[in-house]
């Protein structure tokens, strides 16, 4: 795999953002969720081999510094496409875990310069669909994250009892940032907005998520005028984790073929 460089970029003259970059090739910005940039270090790893991957600790995670005007999904969508504008980059696939879905959802509505060519989200929030709301993730506790996000509960049930302190308060330090940048996990505009967007954009949903199920995702998917969903079987809320080779198989195909290379 070739060697990940670590940057901090000024994004403004008071926003910094660190972001990790391996490989070459087309450009591919991959946003983590929640959870943090570990979650989606899988495919970034994968991309590296045949592209240009770009993985950015999103401002207030992992003990990273965050202004206090910077608060809504909004901030980070605008941060992003400024990145790609002020690195010339073009041809952008942009993948997008759970919140950063979202994220990912918000640039492709906003991305006036037709810089993302291709937009992959993995068990995305952001929209509202009545009939399929958004589990309260923040109400969960280590059982219900357990029995909700993931396929196989008891594999991943994490006992906060055994959980090193200094990894707990990192973990609740992320919650509260997500608390303020993303509130009730949805702007009630963005379904209507993405119809806007002409991208090829690909679902891909773990069948057992309970946080934002498969049928939230398809209602997703139908929202963009060239839009699919893909689900993937004995998955949940990450399926990047559970089932890594199917989800990346997933993304080399739609890689290929999303480009306009």
């Amino acid at each position: 795999m070739p060697t990940p460089i670590t940057r901090a970029v000024a994004i403004t003259p008071d926003l910094e953002i660190a972001f990790i970059e391996s490989g070459t090739g087309r450009p591919v910005l991959i946003l983590h969720g929640g959870g943090g940039p570990f979650t989606v270090a899988g495919i970034a790893n994968h991309l590296a081999e045949t592209m240009h991957t770009i993985v950015p600790t999103h401002p207030g995670w992992n003990g990273t510094d965050r202004p206090e005007w910077f608060s809504g999904i909004d901030d980070l969508a605008l941060a992003y496409l400024q990145y790609l504008e002020d690195k010339d980059l073009h041809d952008v696939l942009v993948i997008g875990s759970s919140m950063g879905g979202w994220i990912g959802s918000e640039m492709a509505v906003r991305d006036g310069a037709g810089l993302i060519t291709g937009l992959i989200l993995i068990d995305a929030a952001g929209i509202n669909v009545e009939a399929h709301p958004i589990r309260d993730f923040f109400a969960l506790d280590a059982r219900g994250v357990a029995k909700y996000a993931w396929h196989d509960a008891d594999r991943f049930y994490i006992d906060p009892a055994t959980v090193p302190a200094e990894q707990a308060a990192r973990t609740k330090a992320n919650m509260a940032t997500m608390c303020v940048i993303a509130g009730d996990m949805h702007d009630p505009k963005l379904m209507r907005r993405l119809g806007s967007v002409r991208i090829p954009t690909l679902a891909i949903w773990g069948d057992s998520d309970g946080i934002v199920t498969p049928a939230y995702g398809a209602a997703y998917a139908d929202a963009f005028q060239n839009g699919r969903l893909e689900v993937i079987k004995d998955a949940g809320h990450l399926p990047q984790i559970e089932q890594p080779a199917a989800t990346v198989a997933l993304i080399d195909t739609f890689a290929k073929t999303s480009s306009r290379a």
